[in-house]
């Protein structure tokens, strides 16, 4: 499924006008593989030793073009770095207070939740984001040895 999708992503680029160059591919082929939803700083680290002469700009700037080419989400968490994310369609987070592991889930009730604020509010709805803080199995464990 993993190569459709990079196939997908890269051909959507390409139609954009985006030049497919070896570390736009690497670090797209990055974010598909990802399940940790990474930050550019991560990123950056897993793919140093095979390009060395990249930045952390440069992984800035091609999470930028995926971003506004629909391909990854930007996850914004306070003061933190952002994170991101390659599963574009609708779905929601669970996320680790102790080590900020970011967990996808999905659950599809929410979207009338939409469609009611928007009917009591008049608003427009564009969007909406729900986060579930607590704390993973690999925390509780460590906590639990600790004791």
């Amino acid at each position: 499924m993993s190569e459709v999708q990079l196939k997908d992503a890269l051909d959507a680029l390409k139609s954009t006008g985006v030049r497919i160059t070896p570390q736009r591919h690497a670090i797209l082929e990055y974010m598909i593989h990802s399940t940790t939803h990474p930050t550019a700083d991560d990123i950056y680290r897993a793919l140093e030793k095979t390009f060395p002469n990249m930045s952390v700009a440069t992984v800035y700037n091609n999470l930028r073009v995926f971003r506004k080419a629909g391909l990854v989400k930007e996850l914004t968490y306070g003061d933190s770095s952002s994170r991101f994310d390659f599963v574009t369609h609708d779905h929601y987070h669970i996320i680790c207070n102790d080590c900020g592991k970011i967990v996808d889930f999905h659950y599809p009730g929410l979207d009338e939740v939409e469609h009611l604020a928007s009917h009591v509010t008049g608003f427009q709805v564009d969007y909406h984001r729900l986060e579930i803080y607590g704390t993973c199995q690999g925390c509780l464990s460590k906590t639990a040895k600790a004791q």
